[in-house]
């Protein structure tokens, strides 16, 4: 199976490749100029690709082809910088135009590629409460919600055109190589943790090898199709996350962040969006085939993530 990939230098696609080198695919990046992704061993064909620009090179796309699916996991990090206006649109279109670059380009292939899995985010659903969200429930209120409906819109050509798109709606992502929980190792290593804002709001996570394991079985399973949450079966409070983190490590975690000082660091919209809004996000889709989760309890993930 040849696999294109978008997005693969992130915490995901990184692991997704050794995933798909392990099982003999073969795949194909595609790196934007200047990016050095296409250098070092074992790195496989790439392609070129702008989606800011929005150039794609159509020839080498043809050439390395044809394709049994396609993993399209790029997108602006949501997180690393505050969502100033500029920032936000760079975020909205990071995601539109590269989404409507790459449909454009595997409609144009011969064949097209049976399956597309696309990146998406549980930023769909809004801050919810203790509200139980399947893939059934309508989007949510704010900038994200925004961002995830254009985003997985995108994809639509490709669904009207016979593709089968899986649009994972994926949680917090935990893996000490990056992401949430690499940035809050330091802080819980150093005794300087806490939970964030009232710690009553809920984060739905999954482990990077279960999330790997999930867009595995998309790029499989023809019973996959539509929105499908990436996340464990089993979401936490904030405090309750804390505390596991707290726990596995040995160290305290007595220092909270209060909503007021997040706001004031991050802007309101950033901070109630990103860090206070409660999602209580159910993998129903994922359960209704039988997923076998690697990881469904915070305590056990924390313990084998960091040994």
């Amino acid at each position: 199976m040849t696999v294109l990939v978008s997005g693969s230098s992130g915490l995901i696609g990184t692991a997704l490749l050794g995933a798909l080198a392990a099982e003999g695919r073969e795949v194909v990046r595609l790196v934007r100029p200047g990016s050095g992704a296409g250098t070092g061993p074992r790195t496989g064909a790439t392609v070129t690709w702008d989606p800011g620009r929005r150039t794609l090179d159509r020839e080498a796309l043809r050439a390395a082809g044809p394709y049994e699916a396609v993993v399209h996991l790029a997108g602006t990090g949501v997180g690393d910088k505050r969502w100033s206006p500029a920032r936000k649109a760079e975020i909205l279109h990071s995601r539109t135009d590269s989404t409507g670059l790459l449909v454009s380009a595997l409609l144009a292939c011969t064949p097209p590629p049976p399956v597309l899995v696309s990146a998406s985010a549980i930023g769909y659903y809004g801050d919810r409460g203790d509200e139980v969200l399947d893939e059934g429930a309508g989007r949510g209120a704010g900038f994200l919600a925004d961002v995830v409906e254009a985003w997985e819109g995108a994809t639509a050509p490709a669904s009207e055109a016979g593709i089968r798109v899986v649009l994972l709606r994926t949680g917090l992502v935990l893996s000490p190589a990056g992401g949430v929980l690499g940035r809050l190792l330091p802080l819980f290593k150093w005794g300087i943790g806490g939970r964030i804002g009232p710690g009553t709001q809920y984060q739905s996570w999954i482990a990077l090898d279960d999330e790997v394991a999930v867009i595995g079985r998309a790029l499989a399973d023809d019973a996959l199709r539509g929105p499908v949450n990436a996340v464990a079966p089993t979401p936490v409070t904030n405090a309750e996350l804390t505390t596991a983190l707290s726990r596995a490590l040995h160290r305290p975690a007595v220092l909270p962040v209060p909503s007021a000082a997040l706001r004031l660091g991050l802007g309101r919209q950033m901070a109630d969006e990103m860090l206070l809004a409660s999602q209580r996000v159910s993998p129903a889709v994922l359960q209704a085939v039988d997923f076998p989760f690697r990881h469904t309890e915070l305590d056990e993930a924390l313990a084998s993530l960091l040994g």
